[in-house]
């Protein structure tokens, strides 16, 4: 037990992954692990893992691969699908760390450098569906005022500086970050410190909360306008569509861990007093919806499946040029599937 446990006299914490998977308990409580959690939790980490590596990956090269001056809107879609990659690819260590009761076999280094991209896809995510509903609300509610704001310079500055502040938010998470030996292997976690809860508590009001109440004006603000004025286009109706449903995924993916996580800060901050039984309930709720939040790197690409037709059109072709021959450019070009301007949502089709 750690000196602010000791000092507290009332909560003592140990974090197996960021603040993630966070084990708390009153002191003299005992402590149980979810039932067949390493069973399940692996298997769904490695399910998220191929989904969202392959899907993402193919959102980055069918966005790159588009001809004609990039919108603001496909720069987000594109940085968030690089968030969410780079997200899913720490994945393999958490399932075998999570099937081996937590114990972490891959070194410190490994231990930090995970944890710290862990950290900042979060933040950068979270930011770019920010910037991508401002860029919604500017294009809908503020068309003639916005257009100075919308460029491509603006976007390469937008996109360099959520990266840059998510790189500088994780910094608590890198320097923070620990292999203590609890076990043969150790665990990966982090020394709990007042500091440390005030910092998460900070980091959560900053980058989750703060967001969200920009992201709802926003939308309720492009509500309220489409209201207003119904003759949207079919293309601009279904990007919007889209947004609301990554945006409304998020929020059941992260809204249910960010609750519970805050619960976590303010007990171990002593400014809630849990009983035995509600801390183990917020321990095993930790659990599951950190399980919830983590499945989210792989949505977004499940979501252009099924409601952008040009996404699917261009998956389908893609698959079949896999397992048929090369053809001529003549026939090719002659038998080429065709798109009209209404046909498609974020994934238009240029040139």
């Amino acid at each position: 037990m750690d000196g602010l446990s000791l000092k507290m006299g009332v909560t003592a914490w140990s974090v197996a992954y960021e603040d993630y998977t966070t084990d708390a308990g009153l002191i003299g409580c005992p402590q149980e692990e979810l039932p067949y959690s390493h069973v399940y939790i692996p298997v769904l980490y490695v399910i998220s893992f191929f989904l969202g590596f392959f899907g993402n990956l193919f959102v980055v090269a069918l966005m790159m691969g588009k001809r004609g001056p990039r919108r603001l809107v496909d720069t987000f879609v594109i940085n968030l699908a690089v968030a969410d990659l780079v997200f899913v690819l720490t994945l393999p260590f958490w399932a075998v760390s999570a099937a081996l009761g937590n114990q972490w076999l891959f070194g410190a280094g490994l231990c930090t450098v995970s944890s710290y991209s862990i950290t900042v896809t979060r933040y950068s995510g979270t930011l770019f569906l920010m910037g991508m509903s401002l860029d919604r609300y500017l294009a809908i509610v503020r068309p003639h005022r916005s257009r100075a704001l919308r460029t491509p310079r603006c976007v390469l500055t937008t996109s360099g500086s959520i990266w840059t502040v998510s790189l500088l938010l994780g910094i608590p998470s890198l320097v923070s970050r620990r292999l203590s030996k609890e076990t043969t292997h150790g665990v990966c976690g982090e020394a709990s410190s007042v500091i440390l809860s005030s910092t998460k508590l900070a980091m959560l009001l900053l980058t989750f909360l703060l967001p969200l109440v920009i992201i709802l004006f926003c939308y309720c603000s492009i509500l309220a306008r489409l209201r207003r004025h119904c003759q949207q286009g079919r293309s601009r109706r279904n990007s919007l569509k889209i947004i609301f449903t990554i945006v409304g995924t998020f929020l059941c993916s992260w809204l249910p861990f960010n609750t519970l996580s805050s619960i976590a800060i303010f007990c171990s901050l002593d400014w809630v007093s849990l009983s035995c039984g509600s801390m183990q309930t917020l321990r095993w709720g930790l659990t599951l919806t950190a399980c919830l939040a983590f499945t989210h790197s792989c949505v977004n690409p499940i979501i252009y499946i099924f409601l952008d037709r040009h996404f699917r059109q261009q998956l389908l072709r893609k698959s079949l040029q896999l397992f048929q021959k090369p053809r001529p450019v003549e026939a090719t070009a002659g038998s080429s599937i065709t798109f009209s301007s209404h046909s498609s949502a974020l994934f238009p089709r240029r040139g």
